[in-house]
């Protein structure tokens, strides 16, 4: 056993710089010699870590000079690359392959997927695969712990955890058992078990001697027994030294000793839980693993200029002592609770942290060579903070990426599966259509214009599932708009080939992966061509595809068409693809895992509420809490302390802001226990941003308000409609703005992709119902409810639809058939229904249509209108709105409903809402003698003329202005609100 003596541990404090502190220390100790570097290795712990040293070494050097070899060995919990270094290929005793992790999480889906099968608790192949991910994560934890599956087998609990967590722990138990023989199956081992019999090897290597220079690991901080273990073996070499960041070596031994772990109690048999959301209880871990105690780590005595005050390093670490120890913060000196060179920003919402931030790392670029970073766990907040960086032209790296999930090809493939599993559903199609890779490059243009003349043939209410369904959607004949499909059709035909394989596939009710796949990896490269595999993502993404078609025969035999969506989206938010580096040389964003090691001159950290920074412990499906202790495996809360660790290393930086939003977008925040803690120590002396608060406030404000007036277009007489029709004249008195845009501007609304039922086509549909059944069966009252009947069973008819308006619609149709019998046996007649009709008057055009006209027993004319809603009210009437019913009358008096001649005496709404007695339909007349106030019936017509004629000589045939919403109590429709800018001249409220 090696003098201990010999051990050489070292700790840089956090209110140094790191990357710089490391680099000025061995550039002293071993820069006297030309190659007494270059024959160095510097072991760190992610490939983020070696760039930082990297540059480190640049600035402390002041000229060239030949660098040590740095090889990022990483953690394995983490996925870091272990190294070639550790792997030659003459090694002597060759470590086994690690399986392929792609297949891994195949082979464990099937098995997930066998095994609960069997416990009649089936999942389908997407949330196998998840469960996957979260059973691979497991093994590993157990793999790196080296907690062995015996362990497992053979654990006594004295009392039994819930019925749950039983089940899971069986099945888990299960998979253990069978997951060794897959491997032995493929001649491979699991990558954490190589990693750690390669450290091994590496560490009885160097022990031999055969390491010619310095060996120093540098910012190692995982506690795994396999990094201890070599770890141990560097700081034992004579040209060997280990270099942790922020040991707190002045911190009291009673609060280092109340981390933990503890032994287990001899009595109870249990383990008291150890304070694993302290900072340093990994370092702790770390040291009890390498057999190192505290008091054998030495300060590393090298700084740098980029070092905050010593003071900063005491006041961190007081504030984030463990909670037992918090009680004598009042007897704290000042000067031990100053935080100089900290400030904290709290703003409203998510908008104005982003905007905060990026203005102080805009300011950050006044002084010449000053830099600045972002470190955050919210990528959110960092796109949104890049986004505004933009508006400045400047560009920053965000070295954490972006998942492939929200990156182009990887939507793409995603947008092919959505489209496919969901039967072609419009929007899903268009999206896909409409992706920014289909057709890119010269054929843009043209497959651009047919697929906007596919969303306008797909607006309204759903068409059939599937190709074909859309097909015969737009060849319909009786479509009302027939006129806007038919330029579609040519398009779709062409757009309808390329989607065939895949809709042909997707229509199985369960199919291979493989097959999956390639016909997904031919859908893209069809729609796409080269432009889907190009640039990272690209290849990213055919990397996926390839891998999944190389191993899909390690995973289930068949799956769910439908469930290949899911399972894309969980493979790609898992993959990172980080941006090729070209950002501004002066600013980053880091996450917390990148911002390791990482140092700047002003350091901004983003996000600070809990949930976030901390974020929420990830709940293991497989393992319960208690479970987990006993096999001596990481907490859950684990991750709050490696949180709280990397704030006080981003703390370190000479110049710190600290922000959060005080609610997100859908409820007030609770700001994180860190930042609660740092405001309760430093309270007053604590420096608040308001200057940039203020500067947040100020950008966007443009000072002086200077509202729109309310719109009022005055367009020549002779340019305004002169034909009208009775569906109209409510619009242009209510809203002549609106019938301005409509008419003469010719902007018509469109109904949104797959809209619901609007009350709009409901009314359609019915008159569609009533017109039917009159031209066919109009002697038969009986058989109008088989007509609503065919409506509903039409595969155009949405299936929600059907479900919840079918049971009302039949109840007010029977209501309607037994009004039809009583007014038939009153002598009442229907004469004919769906029928237009004209007369000019006041020198204008006046056309309508009418649902139903009946002649009374007198002779007279009875006008219907059919409503899906409630009726318009008699007040309305009378102040000289909803006039359809007086100005279809007044049309049939003066013959303009060819055939039909008469005065008309009865005007009636049929409405097929709830009536009083809590039913569906009733008759509703604004000439009703039972309504309180009502119209005369023989002067409704004459009312209706009147307002009419006063309303087409104001608009029409005069001069006045079209106004914006002229009477906004009859103008409720919001159309063209955003054309007229509503809200400019009226208000938001």
């Amino acid at each position: 056993m090696p003098d201990r003596a010999h051990l050489r541990v070292y700790t840089i404090p956090v209110h140094r710089a790191f990357a710089d502190a490391l680099a000025t220390g061995l550039i002293r100790q071993h820069g006297g010699e030309p190659l007494a570097l270059a024959r160095g290795t510097i072991l760190v712990p992610n490939h983020r870590a070696r760039r930082a040293i990297t540059d480190a070494f640049v600035r402390a050097s002041g000229s060239g000079l030949l660098l040590p070899r740095i090889v990022a060995i990483g953690d394995p919990e983490l996925d870091e690359a272990a190294g070639a270094m550790f792997d030659p290929a003459d090694a002597a005793d060759p470590v086994p392959p690690a399986v392929d992790p792609l297949a891994r999480r195949l082979i464990l889906s099937r098995l997930i997927e066998a095994e609960r099968a069997a416990a009649g608790a089936p999942v389908d192949a997407a949330e196998a695969l998840r469960l996957a991910g979260d059973l691979a994560r497991t093994l590993d934890q157990l793999l790196v712990e080296d907690v062995t599956p015996r362990a497992l087998a053979a654990l006594e609990l004295a009392e039994q955890p819930s019925e749950h967590w039983q089940r899971a722990l069986e099945v888990f138990r299960i998979l253990l058992d069978r997951w060794p023989a897959e491997l032995a199956r493929l001649g491979c081992i699991d990558l954490a078990e190589r990693r750690s019999r390669l450290m091994r090897r590496a560490a009885d290597r160097w022990r031999a001697g055969t390491s010619a220079g310095f060996i120093c690991a540098a910012g190692v901080t995982s506690a795994a027994p396999s990094v201890a273990r070599l770890l141990r073996r560097v700081a034992e070499l004579p040209q060997g030294l280990v270099v942790l960041p922020g040991v707190a070596t002045d911190m009291p031994d009673d609060q280092w000793d109340a981390l933990g772990p503890y032994p287990r109690d001899a009595v109870t048999g249990k383990r008291p839980p150890s304070i694993e959301t302290h900072p340093q209880f990994h370092l702790k871990l770390l040291l009890d693993r390498m057999g190192v105690a505290r008091g054998e780590v030495m300060a590393w005595r090298h700084g740098s200029d980029h070092d905050a005050a010593p003071a900063r390093g005491k006041a961190i670490a007081t504030a984030l002592a463990p909670a037992q120890f918090t009680y004598g913060w009042n007897e704290v000196p000042a000067r031990e609770r100053r935080l100089t060179g900290v400030a904290m920003l709290a703003v409203a919402t998510p908008a104005e942290e982003a905007q905060a931030i990026a203005i102080a790392l805009r300011e950050a670029l006044e002084a010449p060579g000053r830099t600045a970073a972002l470190v955050t766990p919210d990528r959110a907040l960092a796109i949104r903070v890049a986004a505004h960086c933009r508006r400045w032209g400047i560009a920053i790296d965000d070295s954490a990426g972006a998942p492939l999930s929200t990156l182009a090809p990887g939507t793409l493939l995603l947008a092919i599966a959505e489209a496919a599993a969901a039967g072609f559903a419009p929007v899903p199609l268009l999206a896909l259509l409409k992706h920014p890779l289909v057709r890119s490059g010269d054929a843009r243009i043209e497959w651009l214009d047919g697929v906007r003349s596919l969303d306008l043939a797909l607006r309204g209410p759903r068409p059939a599932a599937g190709l074909e369904g859309i097909a015969r959607h737009l060849s319909d004949p009786d479509a009302a708009d027939a006129h806007r499909r038919r330029p579609a059709i040519a398009f779709w035909k062409h757009a309808q080939a390329l989607l065939r394989p895949i809709a042909a596939i997707f229509g199985r009710d369960a199919a291979p992966l493989v097959d999956l796949v390639a016909v997904l990896r031919e859908s893209a490269d069809a729609l796409a061509g080269e432009a889907a595999w190009a640039r990272q993502g690209g290849r990213a993404a055919a990397d996926l595809l390839a891998g999944l078609e190389a191993n899909a025969a390690h995973g289930p035999a068949r799956i769910a068409p439908a469930a290949l969506p899911v399972m894309l989206r969980t493979l790609m938010d898992e993959i990172a693809i980080r941006p090729p580096q070209g950002g501004h040389p002066r600013l980053a964003i880091y996450g917390l895992l990148e911002a390791r090691l990482q140092t700047a001159d002003l350091m901004v950290l983003g996000g600070l509420n809990e949930g976030v920074w901390p974020g929420l412990p990830a709940p293991d499906p497989w393992l319960a809490p208690r479970i987990r202790s006993e096999l001596g495996l990481p907490g859950l809360e684990r991750r709050i302390g490696l949180s709280a660790h990397d704030l006080a290393g981003a703390m370190g930086a000479r110049d710190v802001l600290m922000t959060r939003a005080e609610r997100d977008a859908s409820a007030p925040t609770i700001a994180s226990r860190f930042w609660l803690r740092l405001q309760a120590l430093a309270g007053e002396q604590l420096h608040a941003a308001d200057d940039l608060a203020r500067w947040c406030a100020d950008i966007d404000n443009p000072r002086e308000h200077a509202p729109s007036a309310q719109p009022a277009p005055r367009p020549p007489v002779a340019a305004r409609p002169r034909i009208i029709s009775v569906t109209e004249v409510d619009r242009l008195k209510a809203d002549p703005f609106a019938f301005y845009a409509r008419r003469m501007l010719k902007l018509t609304p469109l109904d949104p992709v797959d809209a619901d039922a609007s009350a709009a086509w409901r009314g359609t549909a019915i008159h569609a119902v009533f017109e039917r059944w009159a031209r066919e069966d109009r002697d038969r009252p009986e058989r109008l409810a088989d007509h609503a009947l065919a409506l509903m069973r039409d595969d155009r008819t949405h299936p929600l639809m059907r479900a919840l308006w079918q049971p009302r619609l039949m109840e007010a149709v029977d209501w309607i058939a037994s009004q039809l019998v009583e007014l038939r046996a009153g002598g009442r007649q229907l004469i004919d229904v769906e029928r237009e009709g004209r007369i000019e008057i006041a020198g204008v055009t006046l056309k309508g249509k009418y649902d139903r006209i009946d002649r009374n027993a007198d002779g007279t004319l009875a006008i219907v209108d059919y409503k899906s809603g409630q009726p318009p009210s008699t007040r309305a009437v009378r102040e000289g709105f909803s006039l359809q019913l007086g100005l279809l009358g007044l049309i049939a008096e003066r013959g303009g409903f060819e055939g039909i001649q008469g005065t008309a005496t009865a005007f009636e709404y049929w409405s097929l809402a709830r009536n009083r007695q809590g039913g569906f339909g009733f008759v509703a007349s604004p000439v009703d003698p039972k309504r309180k106030d009502p119209i005369p019936a023989n002067r409704f017509v004459e009312i209706a003329a009147h307002n009419f004629i006063e309303a087409t000589a104001a608009w029409l045939t005069g001069d006045a202005p079209f106004t914006a919403k002229l009477n906004p109590l009859y103008a409720p429709y919001g159309d063209y609100d955003q054309l007229m800018r509503r809200d400019e001249w009226w208000g938001r409220e």
